[in-house]
């Protein structure tokens, strides 16, 4: 399981550092890297043979999803020149928009997807998965996690995209927070459940027991998904993480530190109650504090001040020599 963390990689800072600096201390330890967008400066360094990084998922703007859906050129002509020329990159995945279900940008997504596919098959000879990334939004219930549905103005659009993911073996990305679920009902959830700061068995649903809200998230989207007829549809944690300032005494280094270490000792140790068995690739938001983002909470997810140093310290787990990159 080692090898299945990683980082985004956002650039929404004016201060921050260059690739070949900020990549270099996580050469041993990031296995993973997401990029929302391609960023010249960045692919040109990952393309590099210093850069020690192994895979990569990179993501389209969302405003291109609709020119990429109408227009077969405009797709071939994004991976030749994104993906084309950096042939030193592992990409493991093109992720079609970010949180756009619902939306009436979301629309497009099944038929973007699909042309980027026939994109990748046309301009290279690699072996790239296709996806989107959805949050928890595109449930209409998520408690408890057994009752997991897709919601009305979601629910076409979801059907397609897991028949998509479903009969070509592709994953769906899904970013998790439990700090948002919490932080707008601290009346009903508990903090330490939300942390991974408790034994006790807080949700019991049917046979399955859940001790962290995280993986009662993640399987409420699963159930989800089985009932839209993808029951072998893996999961991959885009996106969770804690800010460590920006909303009083919920959000502390401390907090954020607490949760990220102990989602990688949880997740080192078993899947979801759902999946007990499957090793869940998770990308941790983020590696930097952006202040170009808005005030609060959002300029607060990194692991790193733009200067280098540790926000808090995360135990991430060692890994030698080249993972297996049978399953990306």
């Amino acid at each position: 399981m080692e090898c299945n963390f990683g980082l985004n990689y956002g650039t929404q800072g004016d201060n921050l550092p260059t690739p070949d600096k900020g990549l270099n201390p996580l050469r041993q330890v990031v296995w993973r890297l997401r990029l929302f967008s391609p960023d010249r400066a960045i692919l040109n360094y990952l393309n590099s043979s210093d850069s020690g990084i192994v895979v990569l998922s990179i993501g389209t703007f969302n405003e291109e999803i609709e020119k990429i859906a109408v227009d077969q050129n405009y797709a071939n002509s994004w991976v030749q020149q994104n993906i084309v020329p950096f042939s030193e990159i592992i990409f493991s995945h093109i992720v079609v928009g970010n949180e756009v279900i619902p939306g009436p940008i979301g629309n497009f997504v099944i038929q973007a997807m699909i042309n980027m596919e026939k994109a990748i098959k046309e301009c290279t000879t690699h072996d790239i998965y296709v996806t989107t990334t959805v949050s928890m939004n595109v449930l209409g219930t998520s408690y408890p996690p057994s009752a997991g549905a897709f919601g009305e103005d979601s629910m076409t659009v979801m059907r397609g995209v897991v028949h998509f993911l479903q009969t070509r073996g592709y994953p769906l990305f899904l970013n998790v927070y439990p700090y948002f679920a919490y932080a707008n009902n601290p009346a009903e959830i508990r903090l330490d459940y939300a942390l991974f700061n408790t034994t006790d068995i807080v949700v019991q649903d049917g046979d399955l027991q859940y001790r962290n809200l995280f993986y009662a998230m993640v399987d409420s989207v699963i159930w989800a998904v089985e009932k839209a007829e993808g029951p072998n549809v893996e999961i991959v944690v885009s996106e969770t993480g804690w800010p460590s300032a920006g909303n009083g005494d919920i959000t502390t280094v401390e907090h954020a530190r607490m949760y990220v270490n102990n989602l990688i000792t949880t997740q080192m140790k078993s899947g979801t109650p759902k999946r007990p068995q499957h090793a869940m690739k998770t990308h941790i938001f983020a590696m930097y504090n952006e202040n170009l983002k808005p005030e609060g909470v959002e300029r607060n997810f990194g692991i790193y001040h733009p200067d280098l140093s540790e926000v808090y310290h995360v135990d991430w787990p060692k890994w030698t020599g080249r993972c297996n990159l049978e399953n990306m």
